[in-house]
């Protein structure tokens, strides 16, 4: 059970700086825990990994955004919009929703991880095939209709103008409850 208390006595402004906080804190920790696998068994090793704990937590950060903000079992692109503007790194990244007809373009501009590994003199993370993964996984469980295609992402990046792209579409014809691929 949640023990909360500790959190009542600050203040909506502190309760935010805080909410930062700990959103920096969780990328920091997925970027220590990456870089310690891959200085000691290499990139390959270090992808593996990351995909299999990204395929698992993105359910579990979907879910529990889905079901902080209410959504419906079928939330359609609007509440994928709402669900992404809420993930852990949401506040840290620059980015861009768009929503056409049944697509959604989600563009991170500027991405804190990239940033970091250019700062540090080290190669940009080839983040494609768990970006993937991740945001295939998100956008089904807000929506199982919803299937996602990369547009531009590290190492296949063919868009300058940003750190990666991705293309939501609602399949509206798809009623029968399996998931979209």
């Amino acid at each position: 059970m949640e023990n909360y208390e500790n959190l009542a006595k600050f203040s909506k402004e502190q309760l935010i700086e805080l909410v930062g906080i700990y959103a920096k804190n969780w990328l920091a920790m997925d970027g220590v825990w990456f870089q310690s696998v891959e200085r000691r068994d290499g990139m390959e090793a270090a992808m593996y990994h990351d995909v299999e704990a990204w395929r698992r937590f993105t359910v579990i950060e979907a879910k529990r955004i889905k079901e902080f903000l209410r959504l419906p079992e079928r939330a359609g692109l609007e509440g994928l919009a709402a669900a992404l503007r809420l993930r852990f790194y949401a506040n840290l990244n620059e980015d861009e929703l768009v929503i056409e007809g049944d697509t959604l373009v989600y563009t991170m501009v500027k991405c804190r991880v990239q940033t970091a590994r250019e700062r540090k003199g080290m190669p940009f993370h080839p983040c494609r095939p768990v970006g993937s993964i991740e945001y295939a996984g998100f956008a089904r469980t807000i929506d199982d209709r919803i299937s996602c295609r990369c547009l531009s992402c590290y190492p296949e990046a063919t868009d300058e103008s940003c750190c990666c792209k991705w293309e939501f579409t609602l399949e509206r014809g798809k009623e029968d409850g399996s998931a979209a691929g």
